[in-house]
């Protein structure tokens, strides 16, 4: 029986779709490349799961599809996330 939190548990399955995506990219002129829409529909639910309770920035690099920044943001990297055009 699992003790995390559900909030631990959605933002433990946001890690690892993001792990899965940052991996499927470089992959995509492969003969048998792995299947980016069914990645970025994974992403799309998780980021309805994630309501205004979750941090404003994990928030604004979901919304605006900064998934390398959401996934930085997670492993605690935050520092090396450039700040993009938007100015947030």
């Amino acid at each position: 029986m699992s003790t995390a939190s559900p909030r631990e548990e959605t933002l433990a399955r946001l890690a690892l779709t993001l792990d899965e995506y940052l991996a499927a990219v470089p992959r995509q002129k492969e003969p048998d490349p792995p299947d980016l829409m069914a990645l970025f529909a994974r992403l799309d639910a998780l980021e309805n799961e994630i309501d205004s309770s979750y941090p404003a920035q994990l928030r604004h690099y979901l919304h605006q599809k900064s998934y390398r920044k959401a996934w930085l943001y997670l492993q605690g990297r935050e520092a090396e996330n450039l700040r993009g055009n938007c100015g947030k």
